[in-house]
This record gives structure tokens, C-alpha cells and sequence, in this order.
């Protein structure tokens, strides 16, 4: 029993010390404009050369994960993208900006007093700083001469899955692609959008933001002639980014897809 006991323990340690170390081929960097900072971490492809060019990923993470550390948004998804398979099958420039503790990506009225949660969404209203931010970053991003400007994407889980469904609506044709994961959004919104190739997940248990809101944007880039893709995990709650980084095809239908 003690011998199981030890072993569990030093499986989790190597765990944690793997996870750690992908974490850290994240730079730690910042994006200032005028007197506001977006604190960011990046993660270059082997051998990055600025003569050559690369898709580039932004990584909007969850409300769990705001701060100021500039750590915290790499919880999950960063080693998606810092796998050593990943990194030579798809070698891209991937950033995580991370959002101040007292804002939020989307433009949405939260009552957290509520399971699930309840949420407004007014894309008439302007951008919050985060998102604003955000969309003058990408607008330098893509300015890179490095940078393929046909393939710049945008993804998120949970608050960073209604500012994927966000920033879409404020800048489209920008993105080649998205990926939504567990969010919402104003549905009226898509159709800004609707031709943007995307991927939304949810999870059918998911008692934190109710999966309905997955749905609604679904139906309405179906009303407006979108060809979404849509994965409901019968079985996962709020966590459905755990089954979604694991679906085997995720990261070779995100890069496939490029503006025309």
C-alpha cells in the first residue's frame, strides 16, 4: 500500500514537472498601448526566423485565470501547442494574453448569485479594455512581417469562449478560424461571422455557463448560412476543454483553414 501510495506521488510530481516545463517555453512579455498594459506569453516555433513566416494562435483563457502574474492563463491549453509532436506538426507563433482580475474579454452583464451563471451579452456596447486591448494587439500581430496573414486564429474556454465569439463579431475577416470552447454570446452577432470556420464544444453537465448558450450561437451561424462544427460531450460539466484538447483531429483542422 505504501509502495502505491509512492509511486502515485511521484507520478503526479513528474506531472507537474512536465507540465511546468512546457510552461515555461512561454516568454513572458508586454503589450502597452498608450497608459494600458496586456500582460502576454508567447511561444516561438523551433528555429523562429523573422525571414520566414508562421501562423499565429491567440489563446483567450478563462475568468479562473485572470490576473496580473502573467502565469495563470497557461493552466490549460498551453501544452496543446508545446508538445514536442505539436511543435513538429504545427509550428506557429502561439500567444496567451491574460486579462486584469477586474475586467473581463466579453462585454457581458455576469450574475455569478446564479448556477449556471447568468449572462448578458451587448455587442453595441463598446469593448471592454481587455478586448480592446486584445484587437490592438492582433492588429500589430498580423502587421509582423513574419506572420501569415491568412492564417491567424483565435480560440478560447469558458469567459475566453465568449471572447472568441466576441472579438469575431468586432474584427471579422480577420480570423482564419476559430475555436470556442464552453462560451456564449450574443447570437444576433454571428452574422458578423458566419463564414468563419469554427469549432464550439460543450458540455451537456456543465452547471457553471449553461450549454444552451453554446447552442443558441450554433443556431444562429446555422441561420445565417454558416457550416459550424459543433461536439457536445454528453458527459462533461464545465471542464469540457479536457475532452476538446484531446480529439485527435483539433490542431490539424485549426491550421487547415485559411482566408481566401
Amino acid at each position: 500500500m505504501q509502495t502505491k501510495k509512492i509511486l502515485f506521488i511521484f507520478s503526479v510530481f513528474l506531472m507537474v514537472s512536465y507540465t511546468n516545463a512546457q510552461q515555461n517555453r512561454y516568454l513572458e512579455a508586454n503589450f502597452i498601448k498608450d497608459i494600458d498594459t496586456l500582460k502576454y506569453r508567447i511561444l516561438y516555433p523551433k528555429n523562429f526566423s523573422e525571414s520566414k513566416q508562421y501562423p499565429v494562435v491567440f489563446f483567450l483563457h478563462g475568468a479562473g485565470e485572470r490576473g496580473s502574474d502573467n502565469e495563470k492563463q497557461l493552466v490549460h491549453g498551453s501544452t496543446l501547442f508545446s508538445s514536442e509532436e505539436n511543435l513538429e506538426k504545427f509550428p506557429a507563433i502561439i500567444i496567451f494574453p491574460q486579462c486584469a482580475r477586474d475586467d473581463f474579454w466579453s462585454n457581458a452583464k455576469v450574475n455569478r448569485n446564479k448556477r449556471p451563471i447568468s449572462l448578458k451579452f451587448n455587442y453595441k456596447r463598446k469593448p471592454t479594455k481587455a478586448m480592446t486591448l486584445v484587437m490592438d494587439f492582433v492588429d500589430e500581430t498580423i502587421a509582423k512581417p513574419y506572420v501569415k496573414k491568412e492564417q491567424v486564429y483565435v480560440m478560447g474556454l469558458s469567459m475566453g469562449g465568449m471572447g472568441t465569439f466576441e472579438i469575431l463579431h468586432r474584427k471579422p475577416n480577420t480570423f482564419a478560424a476559430a475555436i470556442a470552447i464552453c462560451g456564449g454570446g450574443q447570437a444576433k452577432g454571428a452574422k458578423e461571422f458566419f463564414n468563419t470556420p469554427l469549432w464550439v464544444f460543450h458540455g451537456a453537465n456543465d452547471d457553471v455557463v449553461h450549454p444552451v448558450l453554446s447552442l443558441e450561437m450554433v443556431s444562429a451561424l446555422l441561420k445565417y448560412g454558416g457550416k459550424p462544427k459543433f461536439t457536445m460531450y454528453d458527459k462533461a460539466n464545465h471542464n469540457s476543454w479536457d475532452p476538446a484538447f484531446a480529439e485527435p483531429d483539433l490542431l490539424a483542422w485549426l491550421f487547415s483553414n485559411k482566408l481566401k
